[in-house]
């Protein structure tokens, strides 16, 4: 029995689907195969954009064109990859989507994996739902990733289900704006669901997919997350998981419909600009270029409380009740690097404002 989960966006959506293998089939049968882009964001992989095949030593050969990921692969310097260390640290299969060909090219590899594995069934997961988008939304960010997936998985001849966990999440469309869209509720994820990876939840940096198992274990609240600082409400809503039409899905999506024969990643970036303003792309271009000029600081603990204290009074004073250790090393104007020692300094000084994996920041000081 074998089941395929393609990770819409990469990144988070990866951990998200190794929650959704246990929530749905229950450790029954062999783990899912999750197929994800190596795709993170710049704190983790200075190189914008996602990685190919070529960028890591060590990849097995699954099916065709798709290659697996195990826990000893490494990704090629200066490149980062949160996959290999996610590979040692779950029991699934993580295989690469590589989309260098555009999304003809994503469709041949999901044709070759589904021919190799003849999967019982086949789902498409997005955290958050900005797959569900238009184009045009003016807080959409990052639709490419989800744009890619979307088009290739309509285009294999075989039934693939979209669920979307967490509406509103990654905190790009608010999660209102999608109720006429997510469709019904699959499912709940609850602590039992979250509690096998937590491990993974202490040092993955994905900010929804934080919010996602919060949500799940119960914490309710207004988190902060980004370099912008957007608020995202943790609901009840949060925490579910739902079936989307994937058919109307594509005849809403602009740029998945505008991609579907493109065969090159650079074409799928030019429709981006087209219809949505912008490549996703691009911006990591811009900024990993702005982020090579800015020094790292060195990290003094007293200061850093100092900074910590002033940042969460101006975020109590909005109404924020929750944030990422993301979201903390840039608002104090960390490198990217420093997070993992800017959490343990966090855990050690203040450890009852830990409420895993997200950090709360109480109503008084």
């Amino acid at each position: 029995m074998t089941r395929l989960i393609v990770a819409a966006g990469g990144g988070g959506d990866a951990v998200a689907a190794a929650m959704l293998d246990r929530a749905l089939y229950g450790g029954s049968g062999s783990p899912a195969v999750i197929l994800t882009y190596a795709w993170d964001r710049l704190l983790i992989d200075p190189v914008p954009g996602p990685r190919a095949p070529a960028d890591f030593t060590g990849l097995h050969p699954l099916a065709g064109s798709v290659w697996s990921i195990p826990g000893d692969a490494r990704p090629v310097a200066p490149s980062g990859s949160t996959l290999p260390r996610l590979a040692a640290e779950l029991p699934n299969t993580i295989a690469l989507i590589d989309p260098r060909n555009g999304a003809q090219g994503i469709t041949h590899q999901l044709e070759e994996l589904i021919s190799h594995l003849e999967p019982e069934s086949i789902d498409l997961l997005d955290v958050g739902g900005d797959i569900l988008a238009k184009g045009d939304e003016p807080t959409l960010r990052s639709p490419l990733a989800d744009a890619l997936t979307l088009a290739a998985c309509c285009q294999v001849k075989a039934p693939v289900r979209l669920l979307v966990a967490g509406p509103g999440l990654d905190g790009e469309i608010p999660a209102e704006d999608l109720r006429d869209r997510v469709g019904s509720a699959a499912l709940r994820l609850t602590t039992e669901h979250v509690d096998p990876i937590g491990s993974v939840l202490e040092w993955h940096p994905s900010e929804a997919t934080a919010m996602l198992a919060a949500t799940a274990r119960g914490i309710r609240g207004v988190c902060e997350v980004r370099d912008a600082g957007l608020p995202v409400p943790l609901t009840d809503e949060g925490a579910i998981v739902h079936e989307a039409d994937l058919d109307d899905t594509l005849q809403r999506n602009e740029l998945a419909r505008a991609i579907l024969a493109t065969r090159s990643l650079e074409e799928a970036e030019q429709h981006s600009r087209e219809i949505c303003g912008y490549s996703e792309i691009d911006y990591e271009r811009n900024k990993a270029s702005w982020l090579t000029t800015q020094p790292e600081q060195k990290l003094d603990p007293e200061a850093t409380l100092r900074q910590l204290d002033a940042f969460e009074a101006d975020a109590r004073s909005r109404g924020i009740t929750h944030t990422t250790f993301r979201r903390i090393t840039e608002a104090l104007g960390l490198h990217g690097s420093q997070r993992q020692y800017l959490r343990a300094l966090l855990l050690s000084s203040r450890p009852k404002q830990y409420q895993a994996p997200l950090w709360h920041i109480p109503a008084e000081a």
